[in-house]
């Protein structure tokens, strides 16, 4: 029978395991996590978690591979020390785009992703906004994705915008777009665009829907190095929109992004705290939405055997 439930944090996110933390009212588990001159990192549980259900927050974002490796070592110290469940709680899922073999001899990383944290440990894994959703089953063990769509969509109502398109970046997004734009009582554009090769260069092809003498919120699951986002923009403007609003769940924000963002005539990007943002991208147009509380509720509903679709009804 699974007993008292503790919450930990692995070094990648500790602002938001600490927000969650708060939610549930109580104080996160204490672990020692430490790096051998040589790299390697061991891991040490401070607290008794012998037959406890138990949660790590641990997204896969920056350095990614080092939060990667740190977390499936948290999975089987908790395995070994005889934790009752074990729950991989990884808002931002790292190598979720490698979610297709679309090119000749390439992984799949996604899957491999999936079967190192099950084979390490995790008896079930909570995540936000993945970025497709058939990586839910490349698992073997519960999946829970919640979504930011309803943080993202009250934050927009109530700006309550008059003569707004919701845009989607490209086709993949479309039908969490379309949820957007009923959310919001909105038309829908869609971008249709193609990435070349693997260097993330973006050629917009086409703008399917009426943007022009309207305010427009693109939108899309994260913004990585903003190129997508930039090709996006200018072709809404050439196409005479008026204002451009952007809305992502995940803000990775690497290379020159925010120098990038920061030229951009765009006049709000709202995210979520998925993953961290530190102050020098915290830029006057950016607007950050905290996760913790929607995290910690589906925590306390995992715990308790409570519904996690009802979150959403």
């Amino acid at each position: 029978m699974i007993d008292e439930m503790e919450v930990f944090s692995g070094n990648a996110h500790v602002g938001l395991a600490q927000s969650i933390a708060d939610y549930l009212g109580q104080p996160l588990g204490r672990m020692e996590i430490t790096k051998f001159t040589n790299e390697n990192i061991f891991v040490r549980i401070l607290d008794n978690v012998r037959e406890r259900d138990v949660f790590i927050v641990q997204p896969i974002c920056s350095p990614v591979n080092e939060n990667l490796v740190e977390l499936l070592i948290i999975l089987d110290a908790m395995k070994r020390a005889s934790a009752a469940r074990i729950t991989a709680v990884v808002p931002y899922y790292g190598y979720g785009r490698t979610d297709k073999k679309d090119q000749p001899r390439v992984p799949i990383t996604a899957r491999l992703v999936a079967d190192l944290l099950t084979v390490a440990g995790a008896n079930r894994i909570l995540t936000v906004d993945l970025h497709a959703a058939q990586i839910q089953g490349f698992f073997n063990i519960p999946v829970d994705e919640l979504t930011a769509l309803f943080l993202l969509s009250r934050h927009f109502q109530e700006k309550a915008l008059e003569d707004l398109t919701v845009v989607a970046t490209d086709i993949g997004i479309s039908k969490r777009s379309r949820d957007m734009a009923e959310r919001l009582g909105t038309p829908l554009a869609i971008i249709e665009k193609r990435r070349e090769g693997n260097g993330g260069k973006i050629t917009v092809h086409n703008v399917i829907g009426e943007v022009a003498q309207r305010r427009c919120l693109v939108l899309d699951d994260e913004v990585d190095t903003g190129g997508s986002l930039e090709e996006a923009v200018n072709a809404l403007l050439e196409r005479e929109a008026t204002e451009i609003y952007v809305s992502c769940t995940h803000p990775i924000l690497s290379g020159d992004a925010i120098q990038r963002i920061a030229r951009l005539p765009v006049k709000e990007m709202a995210v979520t705290d998925t993953v961290p943002v530190p102050e020098y991208k915290k830029l006057d147009k950016i607007t950050v939405l905290p996760v913790g509380p929607l995290l910690g509720e589906a925590i306390l509903r995992i715990h308790t055997g409570m519904s996690i679709g009802a979150l959403f009804e």
